[in-house]
């Protein structure tokens, strides 16, 4: 065994930024599992990053003292500072993230005329968010947000892209509510990965000259900004759906 002692910065700063890891995966997944609110879990979240934090500085400072190999601990000061970048780097961006995008939480490819949920409602009972669209003031903010989200024409009979629609659906991994063919509408709850929210998600199919036409809403039941996260979800789903057809 080498008889050169430890850093102390490269052993607690690898402890400190793994401390800080595990506690953004627990204050997500912990969220989801609802072992607690999810504002809990963002205060988990906030302490598990300052934790990641103190341990990417104590990491690089052990970086320092484990130069010329005077001192055990390199390897660990290394992963702590990768541990405490990454552990600390996401929250960052979706913080900056959300400080860019608007406080809007519906969107939709048709804010004229957005489809109206029917069969999600039950499932939302009790969350902070109706299901009433609010107007003008949301769609401007989406304009400006997200000029590209609009409806999405196929060329093919609406019957088809209906079953097409409910396909996507499916692949997407949305849990689908209803689907009616005949209303050409489908209703489906979309769930996210990390902390496990609980958007709802409209499809409507409508017949027109050419074929027919895709109108998309996604709705989060809780949070007054969504980050982003609905227009992304309706970008993806028209993506793949464009692509088929």
């Amino acid at each position: 065994m080498s008889d050169r002692p430890s850093s102390w910065f490269a052993t607690w700063g690898f402890l400190a930024a793994l401390a800080g890891a595990a506690g953004c995966v627990l204050a997500g997944f912990g969220t989801r599992a609802e072992l607690w609110a999810f504002g809990v879990g963002f205060r988990v979240l906030g302490w598990a990053v300052v934790g990641a934090l103190i341990g990417t500085v104590l990491s690089l400072i052990g970086l320092l003292a484990t130069r010329g190999g005077k001192k055990r601990g390199r390897a660990g000061a290394l992963v702590g500072v990768v541990l405490g970048l990454a552990a600390a780097g996401f929250p960052a961006w979706y913080l900056v993230n959300a400080r860019s995008l608007p406080a809007i939480h519906d969107i939709t490819t048709d804010p004229e005329n957005p489809p109206v949920f029917s069969a999600v409602v039950p499932l939302r009972r009790g969350a902070p968010n109706g299901v009433e669209y609010e107007g003008a003031s949301v769609a401007e903010q989406q304009r400006r947000a997200y000029p590209d989200l609009r409806s999405l024409a196929l060329v093919m009979p609406a019957n088809q892209a209906f079953d097409r629609a409910l396909e996507r659906a499916r692949e997407m991994g949305w849990d689908i509510v209803d689907a009616n063919p005949a209303h050409g509408r489908i209703e489906a709850t979309a769930t996210t990965f990390w902390f496990g929210f609980k958007d709802d998600v409209i499809v409507r199919v409508s017949a027109t000259e050419s074929g027919s036409r895709i109108d998309v809403r996604s709705l989060s039941r809780v949070g007054r900004s969504d980050v982003g996260a609905n227009a992304r979800r309706i970008r993806c789903y028209l993506s793949t759906l464009s692509a088929a057809g």
